[in-house]
Formats: C-alpha cells, structure tokens, sequence
C-alpha cells in the first residue's frame, strides 16, 4: 500500500470513542488532502472497517470500550503489517501508550495535538517512519520499562555486530541518521543500512521497536546512558 502513496491521497482510518474528536480529525485530515476511509469508536469496529478499506494509517484511541486501542493495535499489525497506527492519548505519560507501542505503534499523539503536527505525524509514519519525540519516548521508557540487572549482552542481540548495537543505542538515545552519522563519521546513507539491517535481524517494524528493545534488554539504561 505505501508504495502507491505518492500517485493517490493518503487513506486513514480515525477511531476514537468520543464523536467530537474523530469528527475534529477527521476534517483537519481532509483539508489537508487526504482521504478519510471511516471512523469508528471502538476496537472491534476499527478492526472491521481496516479489513474493509485497507487504510495507510489508523489514528488509534487507546482508551475505548469493548475493545481498547492497545488489543486493536496488537491485532491490525499482526494481520496487516502494511498499516501504520498512531495511537492518541491524552497524557504524554501513560502506561497505555507504552502498552501501545509495545503492540506495533509507531508512534503517538496527544489529542491537543495541532493541525500542522497531527497532518505531519500522519504523513511521517504512513513512509515508514516512526512518531516519537525522543524526550517523551525516553520519560515513557525510563518510568515504564523494568531496568534489567547488568550483565552480558541478551542472546537476542548476539547476532548483532559492535557497530550494530553502537548504531542501536543511538537511536534508542533519539539521534536522527544524519546525526548518527556525524557521531560515528559514517554517511547518512551507510547509517540508514545499518537500521534497515537491525531491523531486519531483529524483526522489528521501525525506531521506536529499536528504542524499546534497546531499553527492555539493557542495551540501554534508564536516562539514555548506554547499557
């Protein structure tokens, strides 16, 4: 589906209990030129109306009744990996939001987001990259995250070169390519293979799953330190 973004609107899919704020959403969206498959106001509506309008992105509640933004989550990308999802909260400091992202988000909203930023969040993770600021993602990690007790490096992350981890410790410190790039003297392009290569060892979808493995395996420290 995002292959196409370029030669079609973007098609996103609001689903939030309350009317008021999917109906704000979804106008902002449209007026920014894209297309606005549906709007549902639990999880299992979500989950039906994604499987019948196959949307790019899904702006994701992650507090509704009968079935929450996290289970919704957890489900669209298990069946349909192509959608991104951005879950949207009203505090920047919610156990949901980990939750969230720990399912499959790529990233999340606060719902007094602006209409410049929520446009632009949209457009940032429907090409495939992730919508966190690393300030907040780094407060979430440090208060939700259990710090596991020093040691070697996890199995899971034996198949990963020096460089690899190095790479993945600067994402997880909320550093873009370039300024990776500038860090360990490589070119923005060598750093963007090695991402992609992390990615796909490690079978994660993008930054933030890279943050959070980063964290949750100690790679990492609470307050950003290297593990």
């Amino acid at each position: 589906m995002t292959g196409h973004q370029g030669a079609r609107s973007l098609r996103v899919l609001v689903v939030d209990d309350q009317e008021l704020v999917r109906s704000g959403f979804a106008l902002i969206l449209q007026k920014a030129g894209m297309e606005v498959v549906g709007q549902a106001g639990d999880g299992v509506a979500a989950l039906v109306m994604a499987r019948e309008t196959l949307p790019d992105v899904v702006l994701m509640d992650v507090r509704m009744p009968r079935m929450d933004g996290i289970e919704a989550t957890r489900r669209l990308v298990s069946s349909a990996p192509e959608v991104r999802v951005l879950a949207l909260t009203t505090f920047d400091l919610d156990e949901y939001i980990y939750a969230a992202v720990q399912a499959g988000a790529s990233g999340f909203l606060l719902k007094d987001v602006s209409p410049e930023d929520l446009v632009h969040a949209v457009r940032v993770v429907a090409r495939g990259d992730a919508m966190l600021a690393p300030s907040l993602t780094r407060r979430l990690l440090d208060r939700f995250v259990p710090t596991p007790p020093p040691g070697s490096i996890p199995a899971s992350l034996t198949t990963l070169s020096e460089r690899e981890l190095t790479v993945a410790r600067l994402v997880a410190r909320g550093l873009s390519n370039a300024e990776i790039g500038a860090e360990l003297f490589l070119s923005e392009a060598t750093v963007k293979t090695y991402v992609s290569r992390l990615l796909t060892k490690l079978d994660l979808r993008d930054r933030v799953q890279i943050t959070v493995m980063a964290y949750e395996t100690g790679l990492v420290r609470a307050g950003g330190a290297a593990g």
